[in-house]
């Protein structure tokens, strides 16, 4: 008998009696499948079938902690015990969030739609993705966006703009909560002054949007949905420092007023007031910035059931980059150099339901104004954009068509001290703002061909009061197969109305003459893309893979020639085309225990061929664009000690660089990666601390990023002596960061 109990004891101890835990994950629409369901003290799991059915077998007796997650639904942690050899049933409810960060997109077709079933690829970006390496702004984090590159234009400013799938930024449309108004001078500088606390996710669309939005979305757009008062934190506290002495500090706050009023009030600012200069060519190797953004959002709930929404912003800045010994009362001398920039800008967003007799309709405007007072080395800048925006648009669901009509209407106002806004009267030159009233009317049809298939046909007319009438039309296309794998097809055509100093900033901040030989068209592009997705479950986690193609033809182009006459910046259409291809690949692997793999790349071919004096075609590549970029995200989460681990990461290919003629510096950039880690520790559900490492590596540029930092105004540029090569004071020879190695330490708290 006693040997008996020892063998029983031996087995139950060495697993033979194994135990099991089953059951469904279902919400109150029905049971989940790919829902992850592990086992903490083990770090074993599994995923649930189709059916939301799950097994976990071979369990010791004991007690474990499981937690079920799934993208759309809150997640769950729950305790049992397992005496011996048993099957422990248990069932585990999930609630359905609000809204799924994952699945809900209203960029592709201007209404909210499940991103399985839009016809038009996006790619959704949680701000959860940005914590993951924190930063002070949206213009530094987009860099975790495959196929997005956020591109500093310049050494001493820090100008910089986003590019899509290798497009410039003037191609790109920034847009928050729908609206247009982030565009023209606002792209500049106004990108970065977008907090990263008021988003509640980040959509973008890879490919020409005129058809629904106009003018600028010819390469892409980013569209910053800023958080539901309903779904904010009542309290919400973000601070961080880093060893560059940089100190970035968000807090929002969510109140009532009333029972049917719910605001969100929300602040941002950022300081940054150290002077670097790790080369000693006597330059500051970064911007130096002091900034404050705030925000206020109100919800207002209306009988019908339905909700209004009003949203205002207020950001200011003050940067300046130049020489280490400049201060504000060398500002536009030209004794020493330096680039200060005063940035004023307020933003007022708005929706609400209207319904005119029977008729339902959406009205949607807004309102900015972005005033800038800059000095470029002895080069004053001026300028003034004020943008009025007003869009009505009705769905109509007729069989199986789903129709939207829409109405849109934007008022631009720029004014500058250039010669952009004079008038061509050489004698008598008078200062002559622009003023530009861009209406156009748009219709689109979502037709279900069947289950599987669905076609979206779109066409919008423009009309521009200095260009006349523009057509936008678009066809879309996309197809399941098994329910998991989703092809999309689609061609497009998109639009660009021209704003030179957005166009190319670089030719305001320095001593050449900006010259337009002839009057400016609109460029024109057609765009087609192919797009395949698939999210498959294996046995020990979840796989989504997605891949695209693309080809973009342009004509009309706006170029920039700084070769002609190198004291000359010549802005002309270009007597040619243009050509934007390549494609990508984005993969996230997510395993049963806690470990995430994310990891995209995309290759493009950028490049313009133009004719000469004797009609030949020469073909041009496009500067600042590395034909392959790469981001890549490490994520594992040890539960036991509530402590998580995040490797972040890109990696980009050698980019052709604006050198100037007998240039000594490589017009190629190396491969190079930036890398960065970050370990966040969660002290209670409602507070975390994070500290970490940006630039890994410690990679910093090679070559002299400023040309001749000796002589910024260019007072010796003639002397055979010291300056045989006529070379230039250049700022612009820029492909990565010039900030070394730096730490970081911050706290996050958010109290529901």
């Amino acid at each position: 008998m006693k040997y008996s109990i020892i063998l029983l004891f031996g087995l139950i101890s060495s697993g033979v009696y194994a135990g099991e835990i089953k059951g469904f994950v279902y919400s109150e629409t029905g049971k989940i499948d790919l829902a992850q369901v592990y086992i903490i003290e083990i770090n074993q799991g599994t995923t649930t079938n189709d059916d939301g059915f799950y097994s976990i077998k071979d369990l010791k007796p004991g007690t474990y902690t499981l937690i079920t997650r799934s993208p759309e639904h809150t997640s769950d942690t729950t305790s049992f015990t397992l005496l011996g050899d048993e099957i422990y049933e248990l069932n585990i409810h999930l609630k359905t969030t609000i809204q799924s960060v994952e699945e809900v997109t209203i960029t592709a077709t201007l209404k909210e739609t499940a991103v399985s079933q839009s016809p038009i690829a996006m790619t959704i970006v949680s701000p959860k993705l940005f914590e993951r390496n924190p930063s002070s702004s949206i213009f530094e984090s987009l860099n975790m966006v495959n196929g997005v590159r956020p591109q500093l234009q310049c050494n001493v400013c820090n100008t910089g703009d986003i590019h899509i799938n290798g497009m410039e930024g003037p191609y790109t449309m920034v847009m928050i909560d729908g609206m247009p108004i982030v565009s023209a001078l606002g792209t500049v500088y106004g990108l970065m002054g977008i907090p990263n606390s008021i988003i509640e996710r980040v959509e973008v669309q890879k490919g020409p949007a005129s058809t629904l939005y106009g003018s600028e979305a010819v390469g892409g757009l980013i569209n910053v949905i800023t958080k539901k008062t309903e779904n904010a934190p009542r309290y919400s506290f973000d601070v961080f420092g880093t060893s560059y002495q940089e100190l970035n500090l968000d807090a929002s706050f969510k109140y009532k007023l009333g029972s049917k009023i719910t605001g969100l009030l929300s602040a941002n600012s950022f300081l940054f007031d150290k002077k670097w200069d790790l080369n000693g060519d006597n330059f500051t190797d970064v911007t130096l910035q002091k900034r404050v953004a705030l925000f206020n959002k109100l919800s207002f709930r209306h009988k019908s059931g339905t909700t209004s929404m009003i949203a205002m912003r207020y950001f200011y800045e003050d940067r300046w980059g130049g020489e280490m010994n400049w201060n504000k009362t060398f500002r536009g001398g030209d004794s020493i150099y330096g680039e200060s920039i005063y940035t004023n800008r307020f933003e007022l967003i708005g929706n609400s339901p209207l319904k005119i007799g029977k008729q339902k309709i959406n009205l949607s405007y807004s309102l900015n104004r972005h005033k800038q007072n800059s000095a470029y080395g002895n080069t004053p800048f001026y300028a003034e954009q004020n943008i009025a925006f007003l869009q009505l648009t009705k769905n109509i669901e007729l069989n199986r068509n789903d129709i939207l009509l829409g109405f849109a209407t934007r008022y631009t106002y720029y004014d500058d001290n250039t010669m952009i806004t004079r008038s061509s009267d050489t004698l008598h030159p008078l200062n002559q703002p622009i003023s530009t009233l861009l209406p156009g009317i748009f219709i689109q049809d979502e037709l279900k061909l069947n289950e599987n298939n669905t076609l979206l046909m779109g066409l919008r007319y423009d009309y521009n009061t200095h260009h006349g009438s523009i057509l936008s039309p678009r066809i879309n296309w996309k197809g399941t197969l098994k329910k998991k794998h989703i092809f999309r097809a689609g061609i497009g055509n998109g639009y660009r109305v021209v704003n030179l100093f957005s166009e190319d900033h670089a030719a305001f901040n320095g001593a050449r003459e900006v010259v337009v030989t002839n009057t400016l068209k609109p460029e024109q592009s057609w765009n087609g893309n192919l797009n395949y997705s698939v999210n498959k479950p294996f046995k020990k986690g979840q796989l989504n893979l997605d891949l695209n193609l693309f080809y973009t033809y342009f004509s009309n182009k706006i170029v920039a020639d700084y070769f002609t006459d190198y004291n000359k910046v010549i802005f002309d259409n270009l007597d040619g085309y243009g050509v934007s291809q390549g494609g990508g690949f984005h993969l996230l692997w997510a395993f049963n225990f806690p470990f995430k793999i994310m990891v995209g790349g995309t290759y493009t071919d950028v490049f313009l061929r133009e004719k000469d004096k004797n009609g030949l075609l020469n073909t041009r590549y496009q500067v600042q664009t590395p034909k392959f970029t790469s981001n890549f995200v490490l994520s594992y989460t040890w539960c036991r000690i509530g402590t998580s681990f995040d490797l972040t990461g890109n990696v980009y290919s050698p980019m052709l660089l604006p050198v100037l003629e007998n240039d000594y510096r490589p017009d190629h950039s190396p491969w190079f990666s930036i890398i960065n880690l970050q370990v966040t520790k969660k002290i209670t559900p409602s507070f975390e601390t994070y500290l970490g490492v940006k630039n890994l590596l410690n990679f910093l540029p090679s070559g002299d990023p400023i040309m001749r930092p000796f002589d910024p105004f260019d007072k010796t540029i003639s002397d055979p002596i010291t300056n045989p090569n006529g070379y230039t004071f250049d700022p612009g020879y820029n492909y990565a960061p010039y900030q070394k190695m730096r730490f970081f330490l911050g706290m996050r708290m958010k109290i529901k």
